[in-house]
């Protein structure tokens, strides 16, 4: 059912006058308030189509380190052997799609899901190329592992906060897993939500849903405070937002109104409590996810996607212990690794599928890189940001096909060349946000949501 603004008249007051004009000109036309929202859509975005807006929430799954493009989504079985590894290929259920047979249940759910085969960009550092993959721009340092700060852009769940914040009692965007960090260096850029202040950070739970003990803090109201001593705090935050604030410390004291605001709504919210109750989960659907931190994880997010929270990121970082940076024995740490997101990513497919969610659940599942196209003298494969695999699915995109390639090797792009850049604004414009967009920092400067153009062969 249709959701409709509660005061009509506030959203008349942010709208300029020759708009609301406009509005009531084609109301006189019959123009129905759906058809004028989607107006509003093409002219923002420059662009027709259906796509546009599909998504009501994305799923992010960040591999961290940085998985090869030829053991997962990019098998090469006619390279040399020192090129193409031990793995070998296995028939999906697309005719014609081949991926690495050490994942045999995805191959049964290629149907739902595409593989770009020909992402491409210069950066070989962890975390300035992990900024580009959680932020679609590239690092202003590149090549370094330079920390987060208040002027990075900001995370995609903050920026979906900032333009497309939900009307439920759910948060905006939640991060799951850990905060990560190169070695022992303060956390990479790209998590936070950068210049845009501390009201728009995602809502973070780094537990492992697979243990008996998992909880979420942050949610549940402390014994001693009733619901109206809760209420008598809300109102003093709000007498306190009518303060006149100093210029300097405007911007500041305006981002922790904000996520007071937000931490309000979270406490005084049992939907978002229940939403993170994966133990309500039937057994069976458990066990099919895998018992483990990646299948719980995965299964949480879909029940977040079944609360319709905007953006979820699911990190499989370095505190995994087993992650994906496979400079030395590569085969077998993948033969640990792959077993479980091959039985969780499948299973999570499938499920979206049940709940008829996948039209309208947009997963993009990738890394900062990809490896080397040659094995190295410690039996593992380097970083290689020239060419690697990414995969997408539901939320507007096209599924069940292979979208670009790469040459002999998976060396380097053969056709239909793809930028972190570009999967960003195909990301924004499914989830209903022109890619052309302005924000602005701190000091007033203007910046595009993404840099790059929607690929509209994914569409």
């Amino acid at each position: 059912m249709s959701r409709f603004p509660q005061n009509m008249h506030q959203v008349f007051d942010r709208l300029p006058r020759r708009q609301i004009l406009e509005v009531s000109c084609l109301s006189t036309l019959g123009l129905s308030w759906p058809s004028l929202l989607r107006a509003q859509r093409i002219a923002a975005d420059g662009r027709g189509g259906d796509k546009f807006g599909q998504a009501r929430s994305c799923i992010i799954i960040f591999l961290w380190g940085g998985p090869g493009q030829q053991d997962l989504w990019d098998p090469k079985p006619d390279a040399p052997a020192e090129q193409r590894g031990e793995f070998g290929p296995s028939q999906t259920v697309v005719p014609g799609t081949q991926i690495s047979d050490r994942l045999p249940y995805l191959c049964q759910q290629a149907d739902k899901f595409t593989i770009v085969r020909s992402v491409t960009h210069s950066d070989f550092e962890h975390g300035s190329a992990a900024y580009a993959a959680l932020t679609g721009h590239p690092h202003p340092k590149p090549g370094t592992n330079t920390p987060a700060g208040p002027d990075d852009f900001p995370t995609y769940g903050a920026v979906v906060t900032k333009l497309r914040a939900t009307s439920r009692p759910v948060p905006d965007a939640v991060v799951l897993g850990p905060v990560m960090h190169q070695g022992n260096r303060p956390p990479i850029a790209g998590q936070n939500a950068g210049f845009l202040g501390l009201g728009y950070e995602p809502f973070r739970s780094a537990g492992d849903p697979s243990r008996p003990d998992f909880e979420v803090g942050g949610l549940d109201v402390p014994a001693d405070v009733t619901a109206a001593r809760l209420d008598r705090r809300y109102r003093l935050l709000e007498s306190l937002d009518e303060y006149p604030r100093r210029a300097d410390a405007g911007r500041t004291l305006e981002g922790m109104s904000d996520l007071y605001e937000r931490a309000f709504g979270l406490l005084r919210s049992g939907q978002t409590r229940q939403a993170f109750e994966v133990g309500r989960e039937p057994s069976e659907l458990r066990d099919r996810y895998g018992r483990n931190k990646f299948g719980q994880t995965l299964l949480l997010a879909r029940r977040l996607v079944q609360a319709e929270v905007p953006l979820i990121t699911v990190n499989w970082s370095k505190q995994n212990r087993n992650q994906w940076d496979t400079h030395n024995n590569n085969y077998p740490r993948l033969r640990k690794l792959l077993p479980p997101f091959d039985q969780g990513l499948a299973a999570f497919f499938e499920d979206l599928q049940a709940q008829g969610l996948l039209e309208t659940t947009l997963v993009v599942c990738l890394g900062e890189f990809g490896r080397t196209p040659k094995i190295n003298k410690d039996a593992g494969r380097d970083h290689w940001p020239d060419c690697y695999s990414v995969l997408v699915g539901g939320g507007g995109i096209r599924t069940g096909m292979v979208f670009g390639s790469s040459n002999k090797y998976a060396a380097y792009p053969a056709s239909n060349e793809v930028s972190p850049w570009d999967l960003s604004a195909t990301l924004f414009h499914c989830l209903g946000i022109s890619p052309k967009t302005h924000l602005h920092d701190s000091q007033g400067r203007e910046f595009v949501v993404s840099p790059g153009r929607v690929i509209d062969g994914l569409l």
